[in-house]
């Protein structure tokens, strides 16, 4: 079964979930654009997005009579799907008469289809295994890492200044990391201590694996913080959350 991944800005964001309510194809809106039992118009045109991608190019009429909804209903969605840059309108002339117009999804559009990316890093990282064994992996994870450490460097400089406190440095890693989808925060607990927690592995099945991509990430975040940095909690070893402990370095204390 697709599912959709979230979409955000000008249309409503569609749940996570089957591209259909069932097996046997989409639930039939009524005039007025909504689905039986309260389903909203969106669903309607992720339906529509559904139709175009696997049927290709198509009008109006023809979405409506696959959809089983109204050709009014689909106008309206297709109209609101062109202005989020989600489809695009052809015009086609047939000898005399009206212009036919057909409606295509764009490639913007992709962004809301199924995607495979950490299945696909999952097979690179088991293919790098098989070449050259753990000592290529390891070369691969510090490689990742030093590409991560320059990005978060430079972010850093930018967004809190190079001479930041490590709590305003440790505070932005975190920001960073959240957007990474690690679910990521900066605390100073009740006993005065400043911590990183990730409270989602957002590459989980390749860190259970290979224990080389957690080190990596120790070793990521010591170095852009110029901090001791000390792993308190692991996710992979069953914690709710990994969580970093984080003191200043001996030989470059900053203050919290």
């Amino acid at each position: 079964m697709l599912a959709f991944r979230r979409m955000e800005g000008t249309l409503p964001a569609w749940p996570r979930g089957s591209a259909r309510e069932t097996a046997a194809g989409p639930s039939r809106p009524g005039e007025n654009g909504t689905y039986p039992g309260g389903r909203p118009a969106s669903a309607l045109r992720r339906d529509i997005l559904l139709a175009l991608r696997q049927n290709g190019a198509s009008s109006p009429d023809a979405l409506a009579a696959h959809l089983g909804a109204s050709r009014t209903g689909v106008l309206q969605q297709l109209r609101a799907l062109e202005s989020a840059d989600l489809v695009t309108r052809q015009t086609v002339r047939h000898g005399v008469g009206r212009p036919r117009h057909l409606y295509d999804v764009t490639v913007g559009a992709q962004e809301l289809f199924p995607a495979n990316y950490e299945g696909l890093a999952e097979g690179l990282v088991q293919a790098v295994a098989e070449v050259g064994g753990p000592e290529l992996i390891e070369q691969v994870f510090l490689a990742r890492s030093r590409q991560l450490a320059g990005r978060i460097r430079l972010r850093l400089d930018e967004r809190v200044g190079a001479d930041a406190s490590l709590a305003a440095r440790a505070r932005e890693l975190a920001v960073f990391q959240d957007e990474q989808g690690y679910l990521c925060e900066a605390i100073t607990g009740d006993d005065g201590e400043l911590r990183l927690r990730e409270h989602n592995c957002a590459i989980f099945h390749v860190s259970a694996a290979y224990p080389a991509a957690c080190q990596a990430e120790l070793d990521l975040f010591r170095e852009v913080l110029g901090a001791h940095v000390e792993r308190e909690k692991h996710i992979v070893a069953g914690d709710r959350c990994c969580s970093y402990l984080i003191r200043p370095a001996p030989s470059r204390r900053r203050s919290a």
